[in-house]
């Protein structure tokens, strides 16, 4: 069933995005999402809520995905789930309503079934808070899994 799997993701990535898998992209910097913070995602003290950093970091990740070719849709597809193993958060300074984040994301490492992200949100030149997140592959059931077919290769151009 793995090459099977494999095979399938293999061939929607090519088709999706028109370039073969195992190919090597043009390098990349690591990957940036804008958010501006709103009135719903501060706390009583008017500053961001420490839980929204995650749904921040998580919509940047998911927003990577989509643009390597391997979106959340593609990888169910093709019988693949990421899911977080391990976060580590530092909050650095407090971001307020209506402030300008620049979300920086890059896959740090691939191995057989996990990944490495590191993640930074800052506003304008400041650093407000940073993500580090193990995540890992697991076939649809849950069974940890290697990394898709070519996903090390894509994401290896998404670094700094």
């Amino acid at each position: 069933m793995f090459l099977s799997v494999q095979s399938a993701l293999s061939a929607l990535w090519t088709r999706e995005n028109g370039i073969e898998t195992g190919t090597v992209p043009p390098q990349v910097m690591a990957h940036t999402t804008e958010i501006v913070v709103r009135f719903a995602d501060l706390d009583p003290y008017d500053h961001v809520n420490h839980a929204r950093y995650f749904t921040y970091f998580e919509s940047a990740r998911i927003e990577l995905l989509a643009e390597m070719g391997y979106g959340m849709d593609v990888m169910k597809r093709a019988g693949f789930q990421i899911v977080l193993v391990e976060v580590t958060a530092t909050f650095v300074s407090p971001a307020v309503l209506h402030d300008r984040l620049t979300i920086t994301t890059e896959v740090a490492e691939v191995k057989r079934a996990t990944t490495l992200w590191h993640q930074e949100a800052r506003r304008d030149a400041d650093l407000v808070a940073t993500l580090d997140v193990k995540a890992a592959f697991t076939d649809l059931a849950g069974r940890p899994t290697r990394a898709p077919d070519g996903f090390a290769v894509v994401a290896a151009s998404v670094r700094s």
